[in-house]
């Protein structure tokens, strides 16, 4: 459902003059303030079709009703999102909780809804229903042929489904590694990994580009086939230029330099693109921002000054993805909580004196070095954040007109107290 357009106006109305002064102040302070608010309004951060419901744990999982039961209806929820923030005009499927039952179909509701199809994502971390071979050992890394066989010709359909629905990317994660020592030869699964990663390569179409995304543990626990960002960019220069390391800020050991790790995979020219989340122990799939805010502030400092150092679009040229699981939460508030987190973030990032960082730098003047990121990060850029909405057609504060329009309430007469989405 999308909210009624009068009461977003409505919202937006009774705001406006307090919000006014609050920008007046802000482009007062901030001389590169309508700079930012275009940045804002350009930049886009997908959804992901599994979001969408309500998630859960190896213990247990509580619905919180009104889940969407078919691609139509997750299409519908992302379409409410970019509706109230104007930054949410991307849907990306997971295959093959998501295969799209009329393409031509799908494709024309999201045109109708004004979005498009980001990375479609295979899956060979689970057995599904009537699958012929068990990927309990692995997939691409199975010690039999034919199972390796099996995981590469899925990838290829899931191209096919992306390339129908007017796609641009593959995001391969794989479960495979072992659990106890002994249990696998590193050196063979990595390079049965290759090998398979290089068939499903070669099917991409020229225009595409795939994502190698890695995970330090889980559901492996002694080791991963793809465990670090270390090993993904092996893969990704292996394969070609078509190939790129993705980032899932979750995907790390605890104290991980993971703004580090963003510098040089994009020095390389190796940076794909990002699933965000937040974490505590592990990988958590947290609301964005909900416990580390400063190192996600220092993450897109660092995406900042390297895109700017390529002459790249920060838009366009990299994929950017929300990958979250909502246990407690209306998933749809979660998602606006933390497409709202990003934004901010990549607000503060854009303030930053790069000019004055790089003196301090070279001078080795610590001291200022801390002050100036502190001080970008110290800005309040909620008021850019809005006024970029704003402009775009969005509201002020989206989460509040969600709750305004009692949205989860219609949902759940709407679809049912007991629905579950797909995949979940």
């Amino acid at each position: 459902m999308l909210v009624n357009a009068s009461l977003l106006q409505q919202h937006n109305e009774s705001l406006l003059a307090t919000h006014q002064l609050k920008l007046a102040a802000n482009k007062a302070e901030l001389e590169n303030a309508e700079k930012v608010i275009g940045l804002l309004s350009d930049f886009q951060v997908a959804i992901p079709s599994w979001a969408l419901g309500t998630g859960g744990t190896r213990f247990g999982r509580f619905s919180g009703g009104g889940e969407p039961r078919d691609l139509e209806e997750k299409m519908a929820d992302v379409a409410l999102l970019h509706q109230l923030n104007r930054s949410s005009g991307a849907i990306s499927l997971h295959i093959p909780w998501d295969i799209p039952g009329n393409p031509e179909k799908v494709r024309t509701l999201a045109e109708q809804y004004g979005l498009r199809f980001d990375a479609v994502n295979s899956n060979t971390f689970q057995d599904q229903p009537g699958q012929k071979l068990s990927y309990k050992f692995g997939s691409l890394q199975h010690v039999d042929k034919a199972v390796r066989q099996q995981a590469i010709e899925h990838n290829i359909e899931v191209i096919k489904h992306g390339v129908e629905l007017g796609s641009e990317s593959l995001t391969v994660w794989l479960s495979d590694g072992s659990c106890f020592p002994g249990q696998l030869n590193f050196r063979k699964a990595f390079q049965r990994t290759l090998e398979g990663l290089q068939e499903i390569y070669a099917a991409l179409p020229a225009d595409w580009k795939m994502f190698v995304e890695y995970k330090a543990f889980e559901p492996n626990f002694y080791s991963m086939t793809v465990g670090d960002w270390g090993q993904s960019l092996l893969y990704a220069q292996k394969l070609g230029p078509k190939a790129f390391t993705l980032v899932d800020l979750g995907h790390h050991l605890p104290n991980a330099n993971i703004e580090q790790i963003v510098s040089l995979l994009l020095m390389e020219g190796k940076l794909g693109g990002f699933h965000f989340n937040d974490s505590k122990y592990g990988d958590d799939d947290l609301t964005v921002g909900s416990i580390n805010p400063y190192q996600l502030f220092l993450i897109f400092n660092e995406l900042v000054e390297g895109m700017n150092a390529r002459g790249m679009n920060h838009a366009r040229d990299l994929g950017w993805m929300i990958d979250a699981s909502h246990n407690v939460k209306d998933p749809l508030e979660d998602l606006l909580q933390s497409v709202e987190a990003i934004k901010i973030a990549y607000a503060q990032a854009l303030l930053v004196d790069a000019d004055a960082l790089n003196a301090a730098q070279e001078m080795n003047d610590v001291v200022q070095c801390q002050e100036i990121l502190q001080n970008a990060y110290r800005t309040d850029v909620r008021t850019l954040v809005a006024e970029a909405s704003l402009r775009s057609g969005g509201a002020l504060q989206p989460l509040q007109v969600y709750r305004e329009a009692k949205v989860r309430k219609h949902l759940i007469r709407e679809r049912g107290e007991k629905t579950v989405a797909t995949g979940l």
